[in-house]
């Protein structure tokens, strides 16, 4: 399969994912690592990609989604923003609303 369809299907996987360095466990940057804790901190479930494991999603996923830098947060197959634009929801108390809406469209989706 090549590069672009994996990532296509693994955005498509889940209502939230993650792409980042390392896992939400064991984060390899400060970036990767606050993304991680400002979405685990709302209890909601998400999926995460740790692109140290795969250099050709490493590679082309800036190309994808047309954003230069990780993490990169996915809800719905669209691209959220980085960890700065999930800070900033975190701060505003908008992340935990907008990913159980995320969910819920992803459930309804996948339900119908």
């Amino acid at each position: 399969m090549e590069v672009m369809d994996r990532i296509q299907k693994q955005v498509d996987s889940d209502a939230i994912v993650l792409y980042m360095k390392g896992t939400p466990q064991f984060p390899q940057c400060g970036f990767s690592s606050r993304a991680a804790q400002n979405l685990a901190a709302t209890k909601i479930g998400f999926s995460y990609v740790n692109i140290l494991e795969d250099m050709e999603v490493f590679q082309n996923l800036p190309k994808f989604s047309d954003w230069p830098t990780f993490p990169q947060i996915y809800f719905n197959s669209e691209l959220i923003g980085g960890g700065d634009i999930i800070a900033e929801m975190a701060e505003m108390g908008t992340l935990k609303d907008e990913m159980e809406k995320a969910v819920k469209e992803f459930e309804g989706k996948n339900n119908s």
